[in-house]
Order: structure tokens, then sequence, then C-alpha cells
């Protein structure tokens, strides 16, 4: 092969490797959605400044390395920042932080000198913060380092964001005009606990912390973003008026001072101390408060740090020192598939024993049934393996060049794994599930509603004694309930006589429930408090509602079609048959009377939305949405434009604000009673 031929042939890499980056930036910072991990990423982008350094003539302006990050969504007003906001290049070993160090003492002396600052590296998303006067006016993204995106109410609803600064009466006077740099993110224990009430309502969860906090940043809807737990560290100022700091040290004093939530830094006196904190760090990565995919380690001087300039749109004053990667490769031995408290059902992967930093994973999870078929998973796969901190290890993706021809495809099950009965997929829904209200899986939570306030309402059966019940094996459905003995309770740890008696009470009285109540106490899914009254006022008993056919359900108010299916699925299952035919052999049977389905006329508050909000004197919760509904009144759990009426108590939430933001009329109890009477 002639000199022609090598350059020919490094000349289509480069090509391939620009176009690979740009195709992963759009993913990854436009999208939310990435094909290949972080380190896979660093790799690519490795190799191409490593031949563009060999060959600098062969640089183009759109190559990746001349950028600092994406193009900025077109969904957003543009926002260009009041300087670069510039990447970091990296170094993967010490070797690399002291190639970084010799580099820039070429070309100033001083660097011998130097202190150093080293800070966690926030797997998160970059944000811009505009102070004038002390009061936060606006918020972008990083963007293209140049022009970013303006997310400013998104940013509002973050708390740990001060709105103004200085946060305590004897702080320190702010510039008048102030631009901070910091990372906003969700934590892993959060986002834990996020992904697990996403996968208790059937929605689809999250593949990790970083691209949900940059999902949430990016709604359109503030109101949405309110609803993610993002938090936010800050740890630069970008510009501002009047005299800065001179070091960085000094300029997170400042931001702490003035009320930011700082990132905790280490400063160093030598280089081989900084390499020294780095190795500290990644001995407690797992305990840092956030994902961290390695350390930044800065000229602490300021000035030194200007003086040395830019490559490319890297400063040459800091670099980023990666964390070792916590990825690996291992065989998909099976799938396997969870059944949820809510009867969702949750695959997971069954993997060949692999260590991931220090922890032998035989597990991971595979989100839901949809990103096992967009990523072609296969069982038999060589697929890689994530692990970061305490977030569960999850699977990214197949190694498709290591196939074999004998991996299998994996097909959803059509049965339950815990109780073998028929599941449930809808058409563009994420969530598979189990409709069988007497599955053993989530027969303690179908319970646990069962009794609850707006269902069945059995005073004195809580989470503990339900365990209890189902445990012992007296409960094998929700209608098993009606059947308990006395005796069998005062077999129960906790219980006598007395407790006994009273809980065998509470039941009996529960039967004289009504229909709307047992109609939202079965768990349909899609059907609460509203839609189970809707469909009670439409059909009289459980009789009527279980013979309802696709189309007839479609015409109540507020059953679209996946609901209208669900229901009908539901009264469909023999199982559930069976717990319908228990309930009306208890007893348990109401039905709406013709005087509550047909009033003398039309009811006061016909055609009428209300949301109560606060406490309130003379009404409890239930009382309130009893006396509504009774006089023809809707009542819902969030305002909007088609709330009529928002009943206002004591220590209201932020119900009340959107009501007034909204328009929306307010009233107190009094006003209810007297819309009930003047109508």
């Amino acid at each position: 092969m002639n000199i022609s031929d090598v350059d020919q042939s490094l000349r289509d890499r480069i090509e391939n490797l620009r176009r690979e980056i740009h195709y992963h930036n759009y993913r990854y910072h436009v999208l939310d959605s990435p094909l290949i991990s972080d380190y896979e990423f660093d790799q690519l982008m490795l190799e191409l400044r490593q031949i563009e350094e060999e060959h600098p003539d062969w640089i183009t302006t759109d190559s990746p390395t001349q950028r600092a990050g994406s193009v900025p969504s077109e969904k957003f007003i543009k926002v260009r920042h009041p300087a670069p906001i510039l990447s970091l290049g990296n170094a993967f070993d010490a070797d690399g932080v002291r190639a970084w160090f010799d580099r820039i003492l070429k070309l100033d002396e001083r660097v011998i000198q130097a202190d150093f600052v080293v800070e966690p590296k926030i797997d998160g998303l970059t944000v811009v913060l505009h102070y004038r006067n002390g009061i936060f006016v606006q918020g972008a993204t990083r963007g293209d380092g140049e022009i970013g995106e303006d997310i400013t109410a998104n940013l509002r609803t973050i708390r740990a964001l001060p709105l103004r600064i200085p946060i305590s009466v004897d702080g320190p006077m702010p510039p008048s005009y102030l631009v901070v740099r910091g990372e906003a993110f969700i934590t892993p224990a959060d986002f834990e606990a996020l992904n697990r009430q996403l996968e208790e309502r059937g929605e689809k969860t999250y593949q990790n912390p970083r691209n949900t906090a940059a999902g949430a940043l990016r709604q359109l809807d503030p109101t949405l973003t309110a609803t993610r737990p993002l938090t936010l560290l800050t740890y630069d100022v970008v510009d501002g008026d009047g005299s800065l700091s001179e070091s960085h040290t000094e300029t997170l004093g400042m931001l702490r001072a003035l009320g930011f939530p700082v990132i905790d830094e280490e400063h160093c006196d030598s280089l081989d101390d900084a390499i020294q904190a780095y190795n500290r760090l990644v001995e407690r990565r797992d305990q840092l408060p956030f994902e961290a995919d390695g350390v930044v380690i800065k000229i602490n001087d300021l000035g030194l740090g200007e003086n040395l300039g830019v490559v490319g749109k890297d400063p040459r004053g800091a670099i980023a020192f990666k964390f070792p990667a916590r990825e690996v490769t291992t065989t998909l031995m099976g799938i396997g598939v969870n059944v949820g408290r809510t009867g969702v059902l949750t695959p997971y992967a069954i993997l060949e024993p692999v260590e991931i930093g220090g922890v032998i994973v035989r597990q991971a999870t595979l989100h839901n049934f949809d990103y096992i078929a967009d990523k072609d998973i296969r069982i038999g796969d060589r697929v890689a393996v994530k692990r970061a901190g305490d977030v569960i290890p999850y699977v990214i993706g197949p190694l498709t060049t290591a196939r074999t021809g004998q991996e299998r495809e994996f097909i959803p099950p059509e049965v339950c794994p815990a109780c073998e009965q028929p599941v449930e997929h809808l058409e563009g829904e994420v969530a598979w599930y189990c409709v069988n209200s007497a599955c053993p899986a989530q027969l303690i939570r179908n319970l646990e509603h069962f009794v609850s306030r707006g269902a069945m309402d059995i005073v004195g059966l809580g989470i503990r004694i339900v365990e209890q019940l189902v445990d012992s094996g007296f409960i094998k459905d929700v209608a098993d309930l009606y059947s308990l003995k006395h005796e069998d309770l005062l077999g129960l740890e906790g219980f006598a006589e007395k407790k006994a008696d009273n809980l065998l009470q509470s039941i009996e009285l529960s039967k004289n429930q009504s229909l709307p109540r047992l109609v939202n106490a079965l768990g349909i899914r899609g059907v609460g408090e509203v839609g189970a009254g809707d469909l009670a006022r439409t059909f009289s008993d459980l009789d009527m509602l279980s013979d309802a056919s696709y189309d007839e359900l479609q015409t109540v108010e507020g059953i679209g079609p996946n609901i209208a299916q669900a229901i009908v699925d539901w009264f469909d299952r023999p199982a559930n048959k069976a717990v319908l035919e228990k309930l009306r052999a208890a007893g348990v049977w109401p039905r709406m009377m013709s005087s509550e389905l047909e009033a003398e006329g039309p009811k006061p508050l016909d055609g009428m939305t209300f949301v109560v909000t606060g406490t309130l004197a003379d009404f409890t919760r239930e009382g309130v949405k009893d006396f509504i509904e009774t006089h023809g009144g809707k009542v819902t759990d969030s305002v909007s434009k088609k709330t009529s009426y928002l009943v206002l108590g004591e220590n209201p939430g932020s119900k009340y604000e959107k009501a007034r933001s909204l328009g929306v009329m307010v009233i107190d109890e009094e006003g209810l009673r007297s819309l009930v009477i003047s109508n």
C-alpha cells in the first residue's frame, strides 16, 4: 500500500468519524436519546482529535472538534451568551493530565508555580444564569457554546436556584450584572423514585438521570418541568460588572456568599496533589449526590488561565480527568418479567455474572418491552451494561457485530407470569398489564386501594393489616374481605376481641357504600373517582356496566378508547367475574336509584366542574366531594380553563395561584352552599 492509499484511508476514516460524532451529538443533545455510552463517544472524539493533530491541514470548520456542543433546538428562543461557554479537553489517565500540564508549561512558565482546584464533573445539563440588580432575569442552555436556548420559565421551577441574590440580608452586594454557569441534574435517588412512580402508573420510564434532566428542562410547559425532581449546582462566573474574583476559589466563595448552591471543590497546591484528589474522588464516586463522569482540574489563578488562551474551543487552563468507565460487556442469558403492584409487567435482563465497579451484577433493567424492540436486544446477545452510582444497572444495547446467528428474539408474554391470566397491551401505550384483580403479585396494592377512603372506606384496615391478611392466606382477592371471621382475625398479631369486632363492623358497614365508590374500588385501569361517578350515572349497576359495549362506554364523558377497552377487558376476565359473583353473594351490589339518576328537574350544579384546595371547616374532603356530586357537579384534581370554581379552604396549595392566573372563580364553603341554594 503506497502513501497516497494510507492518506486516503485516513481521510475516509476522519470523514466517517465526523459523521458518526455529528449524529451522536444530535441524538444526545437534541433528541436526548443517545445510542452509545459517554465513554464510547469520548473514544470517537479522542480518535478524531489524534488524526487532526497529525494532519492539522485536514481540520474543517464543521468538524466536531471545532465546536463546544450541539445545535440548539428550534423550539425555544435563541440566546447569545455574553462569552463563549467552552467545553473541556479530556484526559483518561494521569499521564494524560501530566501531558496537558507540560503543554501549557511551554506556553507560560508561571504554570510551574500554579495551584489548582479539583471539582467533580457533574453529568447533567449546563445552564447559564443571568442576574440584573440581584434578580434572576434569564436562563439558557449551553447550546453550541455561542448560542443557547431560553429556558428561563423552566429554571424558575428549580427550588435550588435563587430568584434573588443575596439570599441572606447581610450577604455581599452582588454586581449589577452577573452571569453564572452551573449544572442542572437529578440525583440518582430521586431518579429511582421517579421511575418507580412512572412504572406504577404504566408510563414510560427513563434511561438515566442526565437525559431525564435535559428533557425536563426543555419542556415547553413549565408545569411539566415542575413535576421533575431537578436541582442545581453552580461553579463559575461567565461575565459580570465591576471587580470580579481573581481566583477560582474566590469565585466559588463569592457564589456561596450570594446564596448560590455551589459544587464542593478541593484546593491543591500542586498537580500531584490534584491527581491524588482525583483518586480520592474515584473511591467515593458512589457516595456523590449526583452522577459524575470525572473531575475537572483547573488552574486557580483566573488571570493565568485566561492568558493561556483556548485551543479549538477548549480552554487550556483546565482539563477533564475522566473516571474509569463503568461499562462492561457480557452475555444476555435470558429475559425475565416482574409484575409490579399496579399490574405493570417490567422486563429485566438475566446476565452472565460480571463485575462492574467492584460489584457483581447478575441482573439489569431493560426498562420496557418497547425498549427491547427499539434496541433489537436478543437473548444470547453480547450486550453493553452500565452501572452508575446507586442507579440500577441497565442494558445499553447489543453488540450486533458479535452475533453468531444463534440469538433469539424476545416475544413479550401473553399471560402474566404471576397468575397466568392473559395480559393486556393497548396500541399506543408503553405498558403491558395484568388486569386480574386476584393476581398475587398485585393483591396487596389492590386491597389497599379497595379499602381506601375514596373507595370502600373501610376504617381500621391499613396497609400493615392488609399485608397480614394476605400473608396469612385468608385473602386471595378483594371479595374475600367479606368472608373474614372473628377467629381469623384473633389469630393475627396485634388483634384482640375489641379490635377484631371493630374491623368486622367496619367491613360490614362498607356494604352500604355507593355504586361510584365500588366501581372506583375495583381498580379498573384509568377509572378513578370522577370516571367511576360518570359510569355509575350511566350504568345503574355492575350488571349493566359489565354488559356495556366498547362503543357504549365511549359515550360517557371522559371515557376514551383506551379506557373503554380497559373496562371491557376487565369485565371479560374470568377471575374478575368470579370476584364480582363473590361480592354479589356477600351483598355488596349497590344500585343507583332512580332518584339519584333522575332528580326532579335539573340539579343546581349540573355542568359545573370544581376543584377543592386547602382545609375546609365544615366538610371533610370526601364530604365536600359527595356534596358537589349529589347536586350534579363534578370534582377534579387539577385546575384548568374548564374549571368552573375553586373551593378554597385554609392553607391552600399551588392550585389557588393557578386558578388566579387562569381567571377561575374562587369561592369558599359558604359560596358553595349559595350556589346550590340560588340555583
